[in-house]
């Protein structure tokens, strides 16, 4: 038996499986393609922005200079110099329905602080890139990933999980359905998925024009919908505000998008050759909950949107971040009550929230008289310090802030790039999937608290280069602050956070 059965080896499937292996879990991962590698996992049509958070989560596990170099970014240059002493002015790609954000108007000063970190900002990779990485690891960690075997069934009692997956039946104590936004996974199991029908029916393409200088690159907005020419060759992107209504079934045709096309952009285009194509909507569904006995849902499997704004990769990186270390303390016996549940009512608000920012954004662009004056007021308005400050926010995944019942600023946030006067940092204390406990003391005074906690809580003391007025802080293995002491440590106070989070101490 394995200690949890994986459906889906795309990027949240495998970035959760190294996350379990990490600290010991048995994994599969059952893949329904026979091939790793798709031409729409690649460039240009596997085209997909990491945030910051991204960024962030795979510096925090050491994966971040791999995943830079092989997605063609030099990795000094993804973020900050980590020499530096303040966070440099953000520099964002964002944009809200087509509409660029001006890094220049963000008000700094009214972003939660942070410290410099490696992983300041975010960049650009592709699907079939983060897939590659992600597999490679999982594979050094001993994650088995059977291909070409489709979960058909699946069924659980008090013991474990079965799924039957290419006509061979695997038990498990836990399934997690990553498999995408029509998965089986969640539909063979019973989970609700509620939402808003789609607006739209959209298409990205590779394809050869005859007259490519009539469609300008970038974002382009028309009274008709929205189409996109990006600096790679021939890639086209199109919104066709059809009510969702085209037939998915259907084969892409040449004519068909020439047809689409030329409504949308309103320019007599003539493509000559199409030589990939797929398409997508903006239907908006959620599962009430993540988690139905023992199985669980986590990426497009638990929640889908539209691609604007390219959240859907994030908030499943996020989703596996989040569940890794929870279940996998389950699987080994020291999970307090309630850890694993707290995966749902931590995760849903934000995914809820990526579906009413998608919703908005496709109002934003749906035709109509009233259109052009909507957009003009969104303009306005993310023109203004505290308007891109706010798409900001929203958008670069740094400054979420689960609610974990504390008052203090911190607590609930991703924690601060600690940087101790050896060098090291926090980032570099996480890459083993642990809780980490600062202790900025200069007689190790939670020392003796954090031993009992040992394998699960990775201590570390001295002075740092910057405390922000802190004695101590105590960090989840998902990089969230857990608990904070800003006078002497309290050792009462930190034991009962600790106990919180990663249940009784070893006597």
């Amino acid at each position: 038996m394995h200690d949890v059965v994986i459906a889906g080896a795309g990027p949240v499937g495998l970035f959760l499986a190294g996350e379990l292996a990490l600290t010991g879990s048995r994994v599969l991962v059952l893949e329904r393609d026979q091939e790793p590698t798709s031409p729409l996992k690649a460039l240009p049509l596997g085209l997909r922005g990491l945030t910051a958070g991204s960024a962030e989560t795979f510096y925090r596990r050491g994966l971040l200079e791999a995943m830079a170099k092989a997605s063609g970014v030099n990795a000094e240059k993804v973020g900050a110099d980590p020499e530096a002493v303040e966070p440099p002015a953000p520099r964002d790609l964002s944009h809200f329905a087509g509409m660029a954000l001006d890094a220049a108007t963000i008000d700094a000063a009214a972003l939660p602080f942070r410290l410099p970190s490696p992983a300041m900002e975010g960049f650009m990779t592709s699907l079939e890139t983060v897939t590659t990485v992600l597999a490679e690891q999982a594979a050094a960690l001993g994650v088995e990933i059977v291909r070409g075997a489709p979960v058909t069934a699946v069924s659980q009692d008090d013991e474990g999980v079965v799924a039957t997956a290419g006509g061979q039946e695997y038990r498990a104590r836990w399934l997690v359905g990553c498999d995408g936004g029509r998965s089986a996974v969640r539909e063979l199991t019973g989970f609700e998925f509620v939402g808003t029908e789609p607006l739209f029916t959209g298409y990205v393409a590779k394809v050869t024009f005859t007259d490519p200088q009539q469609l300008p690159l970038g974002f382009n907005l028309t009274p008709n919908g929205m189409y996109l020419r990006t600096p790679f060759e021939g890639h086209l992107g199109m919104m066709d505000f059809d009510g969702g209504t085209f037939d998915r079934s259907q084969p892409l045709t040449r004519d068909h998008l020439q047809t689409v096309l030329r409504r949308v952009s309103g320019a007599d285009v003539t493509l000559d050759e199409v030589h990939l194509a797929s398409s997508f909507t903006d239907r908006a569904m959620q599962a009430p909950t993540y988690r139905r006995g023992r199985v669980l849902l986590a990426g497009d499997a638990a929640h889908v949107h539209s691609p604007l704004g390219g959240q859907g990769l994030n908030l499943g990186i996020g989703d596996a971040m989040n569940l890794g270390w929870k279940l996998s303390a389950t699987v080994h016996g020291h999970a307090p009550d309630g850890l694993l549940d707290s995966y749902t009512s931590e995760r849903h608000p934000v995914g809820a929230s990526v579906l009413d920012w998608s919703r908005a954004q496709v109002a934003t662009m749906k035709p109509g008289p009233n259109a052009p004056a909507l957009r003009q007021l969104v303009r306005d308005l993310m023109s203004t310090p505290d308007g891109a400050t706010h798409v900001y926010r929203t958008t670069s995944g740094l400054f979420h802030r689960y609610d974990l019942g504390h008052r203090h600023p911190l607590i609930g946030r991703a924690a601060p790039d600690f940087r101790f006067d050896d060098g090291t940092r926090l980032g570099d204390l996480m890459h083993r999937g642990q809780g980490v406990a600062l202790d900025f003391s200069t007689d190790r005074a939670l020392q003796g608290a954090a031993q009992g906690w040992e394998g699960r809580i990775r201590y570390a003391s001295g002075p740092v280069r910057n405390d922000l007025g802190l004695a101590a802080v105590l960090i989840r293995p998902d990089g969230v602050v857990a608990w904070a002491g800003e006078h002497a440590p309290d050792h009462d106070a930190f034991a009962q956070a600790a106990t919180h989070w990663f249940g009784a101490p070893e006597k």
